[in-house]
């Protein structure tokens, strides 16, 4: 996928501004950034949530406008901030759903095949019955992820996925995360501010401040004291990658 000089403004202020980049398949990119840098705006505009205002997104050098929505969602499906969704209905329910591009409603042997795998994958089975409003809120996050694997798409869009997961499970959606691109050669594109996480897990960071794409390249090469302090204005006494991860110390 390939972003050529992406813009969008609201209410007549700039909020991303001429950004390029490539998002290069089977290898996870994590968007980082202060509050209000553009991350998740640019996150929406890659999956058509968001109109932009110029510039272009290719995917298999077709622009994304190009494609009819069930098409699209069989390429790609994205975790929003907010979902909203309705409470009285179970986990299992809410997971099934990430097989309408595929089934129309209309679950197949190859659907239930899909809700079943995702729920293993997301640690859901034993509380695939229960109602959303029962649950904690990271078990609601787990299922919306759930959901999002359940579609099955080459391209998975994360907008903070740890949000209310305790570090249990933050830690293994990570590590399913890095699964699903190295074994199942899926491309996974998320917003964090977990510097420790993105870093561990990513192969590539795209570091946002106002609106504009600061730094983009190698975990490595983005992730140093310096750049970390420009983005988020913190004086980082240290910053040190042993292997692929990163220790902040501020």
């Amino acid at each position: 996928m390939q972003v050529i000089n992406l813009k969008k403004s609201f209410n007549g202020k700039e909020v991303v501004k001429n950004v390029s980049f490539e998002i290069k398949k089977g290898q996870v990119t994590s968007f980082i950034g202060a509050n209000g840098a553009g991350k998740s705006t640019v996150l929406n505009m890659l999956t058509r949530l968001i109109k932009r205002d110029a510039g272009h997104i290719l995917l298999d050098d077709k622009d994304i406008l190009s494609y009819k929505d069930r098409d699209l969602a069989k390429r790609i499906s994205i975790l929003t901030q907010s979902s909203n969704i309705i409470s009285k209905l179970s986990i299992r329910d809410l997971v099934s759903f990430g097989r309408y591009p595929h089934s129309q409603g209309r679950l197949t042997d190859e659907d239930i095949f899909y809700v079943e795998k995702s729920l293993s994958f997301m640690d859901l089975k034993n509380i695939e019955d229960k109602y959303l409003d029962e649950v904690s809120g990271g078990q609601r996050q787990r299922a919306l992820i759930a959901m999002t694997l359940c579609q099955d798409t080459d391209y998975i869009f994360l907008d903070e996925p740890t949000n209310n997961l305790d570090i249990h499970h933050s830690r293994n959606l990570m590590q399913n995360i890095r699964l699903l691109c190295d074994e199942f050669n899926k491309t996974v594109v998320m917003v964090l501010h977990e510097i420790n996480l993105a870093s561990f897990y990513s192969d590539r960071i795209c570091a946002f401040k106002d609106g504009a794409l600061y730094k983009e390249g190698s975990t490595a090469s983005v992730l140093t004291k310096d750049t970390l302090h420009d983005l988020y204005q913190v004086d980082f006494s240290s910053v040190s990658i042993k292997g692929k991860e990163l220790f902040v110390n501020f």
